[in-house]
């Protein structure tokens, strides 16, 4: 579980939903939304964003589109320098851990977030970056992300 002093977000649209979904559950319109929470790379303080809920087999994907813009959201570089994240499904809340895929692995949480959310397609062509798509994962028991356990398994 993530501590510490909150810092809602200046962005007012995005503090506004944040605070709709914890206050209702539901996201405006109704979209199937997730709140993640981050420790702010440079604050230490926790952010809150909500993002499409993409999710298969209680691993979730986060995917740092920010609509299409030239530049990264905060929210990744925030991810990029401290991977333990809380995610807020509902009413259930997750701690996980996050890292960025690549290849085959993306190319497949690519394929399902575009199914669930059709815009991240458009969001793709605006922009000359690669959109960054992050796996959030349970971490093993002992506090280390699962991949590298795998990675270790003989």
């Amino acid at each position: 579980m993530l501590t510490g002093e909150y810092g809602p977000s200046t962005v007012p649209w995005v503090r506004e939903e944040v605070e709709l979904i914890e206050r209702t559950g539901v996201a405006r319109d109704g979209r199937r939304v997730v709140v993640l929470t981050t420790r702010g790379a440079r604050t230490g303080l926790l952010r809150k964003t909500p993002l499409m809920r993409v999710a298969q087999g209680g691993t979730y994907a986060a995917v740092a589109s920010m609509a299409g813009a030239d530049r990264h959201p905060a929210w990744y570089a925030n991810v990029l320098a401290c991977p333990e994240v809380e995610l807020r499904d509902g009413d259930q809340v997750h701690d996980l851990v996050a890292r960025e895929v690549t290849g085959p692995e993306r190319a497949r949480w690519w394929s399902l977030a575009c199914t669930v959310f059709p815009s991240y397609v458009g969001y793709q062509s605006r922009t000359r970056r690669r959109i960054p798509l992050l796996v959030l994962e349970p971490a093993a028991p002992n506090g280390e992300r699962v991949r590298d356990v795998v990675r270790r398994a003989p």
